[in-house]
């Protein structure tokens, strides 16, 4: 185990200024951890520059005000803060993490007056999964849990307290001998990774969970776009998990997965192939750094 992340040198944003890392620090009775009143966005820097960094900041600021949080920002001046942060870190390739969450000026489930604090934070984070994971293809195994209806959550939000089955699945899935777990949604469809969108490989086309209960991620998007430049056909449905039985690849994206070849779900098996490995060849071409696909 690495050093406790709140105890490290450096540096992080906090409500308009730098704070030494070890004097960022929040009440007991902060509303956010009592009751889950905050948004977060995971973000990657790659040789100095954020990959998305706008389309993140502004799902931030959406995320807020879905959770009827205004945040005291301008979107640039996140933007700006995120850089400093870089700066005073000196780090060009790190993991970024804005939060806004709901502070300690009043404690129940209505908080109207308590103020609304944003941080950011960066670090050195290696691969979500190893290496070797990546080359072979990561397994996965089915999440005891399932993504809740929009009329149950806010789903679209990027909010903490939609995160709390992902951890509890992410740790039963590790403990088997798992690298992640697949969420079905409320209606038996497949939904997504703990911490990643999924795609199917079905007769050369991609295939996606249409995203209406869980979140269209910036790097599932960047992905799609990736594909279609290379003459891909993809398309965003309904899938039932009856029907992995057909699909020859399967991969994962995400801020933290990238692109990650995906060799099993369940009982179903896939071969990471050509599309797996030129869509992280273009990611990796895309964010400027070396690529791994010619090692598969």
């Amino acid at each position: 185990m690495g050093a406790s992340f709140d105890d490290r040198d450096g540096f992080i944003w906090m409500n308009g200024q730098l704070v030494p890392w070890r004097d960022a620090k929040v009440h007991i009775l902060t509303h956010a951890l009592h009751y889950a009143s905050s948004v977060f966005e995971g973000e990657r820097a790659y040789s100095g520059k954020v990959f998305k960094l706008e389309e993140h900041t502004e799902r931030l600021f959406f995320s807020a005000k879905m959770l009827d949080m205004t945040i005291p920002f301008t979107p640039q001046q996140i933007n700006d803060a995120t850089y400093e942060t870089l700066k005073a870190n000196t780090q060009t390739d790190a993991y970024v993490r804005p939060i806004v969450w709901r502070g300690s000026e009043m404690m129940g489930v209505g908080a109207q007056d308590s103020r609304i604090n944003v941080a950011i934070t960066s670090w050195q984070w290696a691969q979500y999964f190893s290496l070797e994971a990546r080359l072979k293809g990561v397994r996965l195994q089915w999440s005891d849990w399932k993504r809740p209806s929009g009329e149950t959550e806010p789903v679209k939000a990027k909010a903490s307290g939609l995160y709390m089955i992902c951890t509890i699945s992410k740790h039963k899935a590790e403990r088997e001998g798992y690298d992640d777990a697949m969420f079905l949604d409320y209606r038996g469809q497949v939904a997504e990774a703990t911490g990643a969108n999924v795609f199917f490989v079905f007769n050369g086309e991609i295939h996606t969970p249409t995203p209406d209960c869980f979140l269209d991620g910036i790097t599932r998007r960047a992905v799609m776009e990736m594909a279609r430049k290379r003459g891909y056909k993809v398309v965003e449905r309904a899938i039932f998990p009856d029907e992995l039985a057909k699909a020859s690849e399967c991969f994962l994206t995400g801020t933290a997965a990238e692109v990650t070849p995906v060799r099993e779900i369940g009982q179903y098996k896939f071969t990471p192939g050509e599309i797996c490995r030129n869509l992280m060849s273009d990611f990796d071409i895309a964010v400027g750094k070396p690529s791994i696909s010619s090692a598969a």
